[in-house]
């Protein structure tokens, strides 16, 4: 039998899911920590190389949800075991399966104490993770999105910083928050439809009210995971107390939970209550822009910097997704994916100047660029990319989500322009001073560049910067179809939006 043949008779997004899941329990046999690190490493990677084929046999010119598996699960209760994939959630797939491999890596030496139970965390962490992006019913999608808090919160509790049970404990509560409010707007859904199947939710005639009640309750749950401006008050603090490979999964992988969230259910779903609500998040989008750019620019901590440069980033995410057309959408789903591998890198990069120095105090790190040339070759270019410098991915898809938001508004884009001046200044400033910032500590003169394990870890993340930022259009491609069947089963009720309002009013 083939390699092909084989790949196509495995039901790979069970493969994907269960895996992790069969790597941590051999993980809990393992007694050696050396033996620990390598299974974590080998696994997660053994499974990125599993998840390839959904990118070659995927068929971007459909725009129906590819690699389906369904199985009655409890059938009391209509509750199917049903999976699959379209282009949005596809690139999330994928960039779940490449960010763990690279996680495990910039754990390698960050973890010294109970490493056997971090490294079980990280895998139920990827199963989850993975089972969002591509659960088809509504409870299956609820059980994966709250398996990831456990391992989540004890990622930061367990080997955060000093103030690692506060940050824990503020990430739970807010997010247990929006948990609460996501099950209510699923059961009502349940209750409409008398089924939990997320396809067989989408397009149905719900009543404007309905739809205006739900959305609220879907937007107060994604906004906090986003985290949108005025729910992003727990994201500094995690990231700050996190392990580095705590922050990458947050920064890459979790923020999008809440914009992938907005496409899923809120566009198809409630696209009366979108169009009505839309023009109040573009707003909180264009506040989160400006607000993030400007609280960056006066950190020196480098991770709060970082941190406060993702609250921008997303709201460039938010505000391409509510414009509501293609070249937003298409944009923000970029933006997601280019925050996810830049942010990333940057915070493996925040991760290594933390080992060395044992701070992230950026006037303690000025001028190690003179010790540590490669380090600074990647950091530099991972710093381009998070100010979207051409030909970098980050300027494709913030390109793409200001011509989306062009289109919808002159005003709005003029107004969202200062934020893309002030990413230019923290993150040149920032990048300034690490490469030719005068060197004040002596400890400076023992750093070492980056050795084999840490150049393998940041290599991949580069090679994407400049695939994405150069050859764009097979991103873009693959995700082309899916983009506009959400457009079109949420522009169809663009014109009620008024009367949606005048029903609820009256």
């Amino acid at each position: 039998m083939s390699s092909s043949c084989f790949t196509e008779s495995l039901p790979l997004l069970s493969v994907l899911i269960f895996s992790p899941l069969v790597a941590a329990a051999v993980a809990a046999l393992i007694g050696n920590e050396r033996l620990l690190r390598w299974w974590a490493f080998l696994a997660t990677s053994a499974i990125a190389l599993v998840s390839l084929p959904l990118w070659s046999r995927f068929n971007p010119a459909s725009a129906e949800f590819q690699f389906r598996e369904q199985h009655a699960w409890i059938p009391a209760l209509k509750i199917d075991y049903a999976l699959g994939v379209d282009g949005i959630s596809l690139l999330l797939v994928l960039l779940t399966t490449l960010i763990m491999p690279l996680c495990v890596l910039a754990s390698w030496n960050y973890i010294k104490t109970r490493v056997k139970e971090f490294m079980i965390c990280m895998l139920v962490m990827e199963a989850a993770m993975v089972g969002v992006f591509s659960a088809l019913d509504a409870i299956l999608f609820f059980i994966f999105w709250e398996a990831m808090l456990i391992p989540m919160a004890l990622l930061i509790g367990v080997w955060g910083g000093p103030r690692k049970v506060y940050a824990s404990l503020k990430f739970f509560i807010y997010t247990m928050a929006g948990s609460v409010m996501l099950l209510v707007a699923l059961i009502a859904l349940r209750l409409q439809t008398g089924s939990f199947s997320l396809p067989g939710m989408m397009g149905q005639p719900y009543s404007d009210t309905f739809q205006l009640w739900v959305f609220a309750a879907f937007f107060v749950s994604f906004a906090i995971k986003v985290p949108m401006f005025p729910f992003h008050t727990w994201l500094p603090a995690a990231h700050v107390e996190a392990p580095t490979a705590g922050s990458v999964i947050l920064a890459s992988v979790l923020l999008k939970m809440g914009t992938y969230g907005f496409l899923r259910f809120c566009l198809p779903i409630t696209p009366h209550a979108t169009a009505v609500f839309a023009p109040y998040i573009l707003a909180l989008s264009v506040v989160a822009i400006l607000y993030g750019g400007f609280t960056a620019l006066a950190q020196t901590d480098l991770k709060k910097l970082v941190a406060y440069s993702s609250v921008a980033h997303m709201g460039f995410a938010t505000l391409g997704i509510f414009v509501l057309n293609v070249n937003g959408v298409e944009g923000a789903t970029l933006v997601m994916i280019n925050h996810g591998i830049t942010t990333g890198a940057l915070f493996i990069c925040v991760g290594i100047i933390y080992e060395r120095l044992h701070t992230r105090d950026l006037s303690a790190a000025a001028g190690i660029g003179k010790y540590m040339p490669v380090f600074t070759g990647f950091f530099g270019v991972f710093c381009l990319s998070s100010l979207a410098f051409p030909a970098t991915n980050s300027f494709v898809g913030e390109f793409l989500v200001l011509a989306g938001s062009f289109s919808h508004s002159k005003w709005m884009t003029l107004c969202v322009v200062p934020g893309v001046i002030l990413a230019a200044a923290y993150m040149l400033r920032t990048l300034q001073k690490v490469a030719y910032g005068s060197p004040q500590n002596p400890q400076h003169h023992d750093l070492t560049d980056l050795n084999f394990r840490e150049v393998v870890t940041l290599l991949p993340l580069l090679v994407f910067v400049f695939w994405i930022g150069l050859h764009p259009q097979p991103f873009i491609d693959v995700m082309h179809a899916s983009v506009l069947r959400i457009l079109q089963q949420a522009g169809h009720a663009v014109p009620a939006a008024a009367a949606a309002v005048a029903s609820v009013a009256g």
